[in-house]
């Protein structure tokens, strides 16, 4: 990872900031975008910089405005001279159940999941070809087995794995393409999720019979941009080996 640079979206939290700091860690110069988590964001620019010094940068952007997914690529190439990776990690994530789908809820998650992914890879395609770098898309392992509740997720997420593949295909022999599905890692921020018998639940479905940490994701994403030169169009389950026993 030394001398590369790297963009994700959506990394100032949670899994976002574990593989912030574990490229980081391996030598890794880093733009990390934001939508609405500044604090959080300026907070990881801090600590990563004390450590060494102007090596990460931060961007906000929504990305539901596509007219600002080549300021991303741009602005980190303006700032470090190049772009090697890039990561797309943001993601909305809410219910849709049958009956309740609206248009609001449709463009938010597919704009996030799905959309946003595919125009900012393509913003970042001569960068990424110039310097034989690579994608990694974080997708979710309710890709293949959707999600009682979250269609419209699920559904995106399908999509993710799918263009994933796509462009795997469009991109070679220059740039790589692959995915991560995280399966239990950090449980979800609403309420709904806070039930101990449903996280339970969710546990026993694993085979390792525990959830997984942030930095099992984070290992992921490194293995796939800097030990998997022969590694393209494929989608890693980090999972606990839950998506074969569900």
């Amino acid at each position: 990872m030394q001398g590369k640079v790297v963009l994700i979206t959506g990394g100032a939290r949670r899994v976002g900031a574990a593989i912030c700091r574990y490229l980081h860690a391996h030598g890794a110069s880093l733009m990390v975008h934001y939508r609405s988590s500044a604090k959080e964001a300026r907070a990881l620019q801090a600590e990563l910089n004390l450590k060494r010094a102007d090596s990460v940068a931060m961007i906000q952007a929504d990305l539901l405005n596509l007219s600002m997914l080549p300021n991303l690529v741009g602005d980190t190439v303006k700032r470090f001279g190049r772009l090697d990776v890039v990561i797309n990690n943001a993601s909305s994530f809410f219910p849709t159940a049958v009956g309740e789908i609206n248009d609001k809820a449709w463009d938010d998650l597919i704009g996030t999941n799905l959309k946003a992914p595919l125009f900012l890879s393509q913003a970042a395609v001569g960068q990424l070809k110039k310097n034989h770098g690579c994608i990694v898309n974080i997708v979710d392992i309710h890709a293949e087995r959707p999600m009682k509740n979250y269609v419209v997720y699920s559904t995106a997420k399908a999509g993710l794995v799918n263009l994933t593949r796509s462009l795997a295909r469009e991109l070679a022999p220059e740039v790589r393409v692959n995915g991560v599905a995280p399966g239990a890692i950090i449980w979800p921020e609403d309420e709904a999720w806070s039930d101990e018998l449903s996280r339970q639940r969710i546990i026993n479905s694993t085979l390792l019979k525990r959830v997984g940490e942030p930095e099992d994701i984070a290992k992921a994403v490194h293995f796939l941009i800097a030990d998997a030169p022969y590694i393209t169009g494929q989608i890693i389950a980090v999972d606990g080996g839950r998506s074969i026993n569900i």
